[in-house]
């Protein structure tokens, strides 16, 4: 591998992308699990 060549990493942009997606995931995990609870109560 040469010094010139470029890092094996996404770019800046993607990575963000990535990382929005993720926590929008796990919230709307979350948001189904407080739904069913509040379906479960009722």
């Amino acid at each position: 591998m040469l010094w010139s060549d470029p890092e094996n990493e996404p770019p800046k942009e993607l990575r963000d992308m990535q990382d929005m997606l993720r926590r929008l995931g796990v919230l709307m995990a979350l948001a189904m699990f407080v739904a069913m609870l509040v379906i479960g109560v009722r």
